[in-house]
């Protein structure tokens, strides 16, 4: 696979892992790091995400994700206007800021991606895989913006709630796990190559958490390589989810060793980014990882 680069930073897939840190612009991100609340003001995220994004990228951070729609099991869909409103000023911010920090959209919606590579966004994470907005391939094409294509078999309104360890997305229907899991993600490949991106501009990510059981998550992350296999750069999003708390039985906040464990697992399986919460310690996961399996 050839590199890839995004702003100033050259990705050579399999050379090291590359850390992605999550600026959530929810209110009710199921992390609990939702930034955005009406009640402390207009401008208040902006700060929250520029102080989390100088933390992110002193901790070792290669690149910033930004999303402004709750995926969190259960939660209500927001418009495209509501999700400018969120992203923009943060995007417009970062960029001034950073400008050479390559940022990821995080949405599903072509209004908000074109709106969002003009903000100074410069990839497309769509968790979708391109399949809610049949005009966001084209938005990408016409930037020449990479893009993240995420399976995802969820539905909106099958979800199991627990208590202490909140909300997961119950199991949907597969023959075989890893061969559904490749047919989907190469349709979604299909979509964008249609629409005039290259493969060289094409991530894939295998969802976890989105339609998928506590043993499925696991099984995918440990058969990761085999998606690897497409012959694709593959992202891997393991981050505080529900399956690391239901196997532990502990709430987000208590998931950090969970995710590391994941994270770990991930790399030596063929995982190129990890976009995690916890960007330090995920980090220092990362370099120790690379050490041990990518030494020459």
């Amino acid at each position: 696979m050839e590199p890839l680069t995004v702003g100033s930073l050259t990705m050579a897939w399999g050379a090291r892992t590359y850390v992605m840190g999550i600026l959530n612009l929810t209110p009710d991100s199921f992390s609990g790091d939702g930034l955005f609340l009406r009640s402390a003001g207009e401008d208040a995220h902006v700060r929250s995400a520029l102080d989390q994004a100088r933390r992110f990228l002193a901790a070792g951070a290669d690149l910033l994700d930004v999303g402004g729609e709750s995926t969190r099991p259960g939660s209500q869909p927001v418009d495209a206007d509501e999700e400018l409103r969120r992203v923009l000023p943060v995007l417009r911010a970062l960029t001034a800021e950073h400008p050479h920090v390559p940022i990821s959209i995080d949405t599903c919606k072509a209004a908000v991606a074109g709106q969002a590579l003009q903000a100074g966004a410069c990839m497309i994470n769509d968790v979708w895989g391109l399949r809610a907005d049949p005009d966001l391939a084209g938005v990408a094409a016409r930037f020449n913006a990479p893009v993240i294509l995420m399976h995802n078999r969820s539905a909106p309104a099958d979800v199991e709630v627990r208590a202490r360890l909140g909300g997961a997305y119950r199991e949907a229907q597969y023959g075989d796990l890893l061969e559904d899991v490749k047919t989907d993600l190469l349709a979604s490949v299909d979509i964008a190559r249609q629409a005039g991106i290259p493969d060289g501009s094409i991530l894939l990510d295998p969802g976890i958490g989105f339609g998928k059981s506590v043993a499925q998550n696991l099984e995918l992350i440990d058969r990761l390589g085999e998606l690897r296999g497409l012959g694709y750069p593959i992202l891997l999003g393991p981050s505080r989810k529900s399956f690391i708390g239901y196997t532990l039985d502990l709430p987000p906040g208590q998931r950090l060793e969970g995710t590391a464990a994941a994270v770990a697992v991930g790399i030596v399986r063929g995982a190129d980014i990890v976009r995690v919460h916890d960007v330090e310690a995920m980090v220092r996961v990362a370099r120790m990882t690379d050490a041990l399996v990518r030494r020459k």
